[in-house]
């Protein structure tokens, strides 16, 4: 229904696929995702908050030191149904701003707030020349109603080479990452997967 935005990388025939973390940096929760990242040396792609990064400067270069990936996510997470287009596209700007203050390489990767963004929206960022990345697995970790086993299996039974896993590096998710992240690494590493970048 979306060609225009990215869902998953399938196709490309080998075994790579691309864990995600929406709503950080966050102190109590990023720190722990890049150990257990580095650990089992994947690398993933955060999208993160303008607001967040903002106030945690240290834990977003920590991102780009460690080898991770860097996207857009709005300036203070902003759902693209409810909000118009100028405003929205101001958002994403002022996230944009910060980030290049702090990392002026970084690719032009957006994924909008609860996936919701309007047609119009979109087309501004995609003439910007910005990739608006979705994913084909959802953990579902930031659901309070959904058990830790629970969204492991959201990922396991889900995940297939070029997948594009989202998590998110929040105090919200947290009861449920810190079940699934390590299992799932663990699960991706047992079956010959490589976590990489999206860029």
């Amino acid at each position: 229904m979306f060609p225009r935005y990215i869902w998953d990388f399938t196709g490309k025939n080998d075994r790579t696929v691309y864990l995600t973390f929406d709503d950080g940096p966050t102190p109590e929760i990023t720190p722990w995702v890049l150990e257990n990242l580095r650990k089992s040396e994947a690398k993933a792609t955060f999208f993160c908050i303008g607001d967040n990064i903002e106030r945690h400067p240290q834990i977003f270069k920590q991102l780009i030191t460690e080898g991770h990936s860097i996207g857009n996510h709005t300036f203070d997470h902003v759902n693209g149904w409810q909000t118009n287009t100028k405003d929205y596209i101001q958002n994403v700007e002022s996230c944009a701003g910060i980030i290049d203050r702090l990392h002026a390489n970084y690719d032009k990767l957006f994924r909008p707030p609860y996936g919701k963004i309007k047609k119009a929206q979109a087309n501004i960022l995609i003439a910007q020349g910005y990739k608006i990345i979705m994913w084909d697995v959802l953990s579902a970790d930031f659901d309070t109603t959904v058990t830790p086993e629970r969204c492991l299996q959201n990922v396991l039974s889900n995940t297939q080479p070029g997948s594009i896993i989202i998590f998110h590096d929040s105090v919200k998710a947290f009861k449920n990452l810190e079940y699934a992240l390590p299992e799932t690494l663990k699960f991706l590493k047992r079956n010959g997967f490589k976590c990489e970048v999206i860029s």
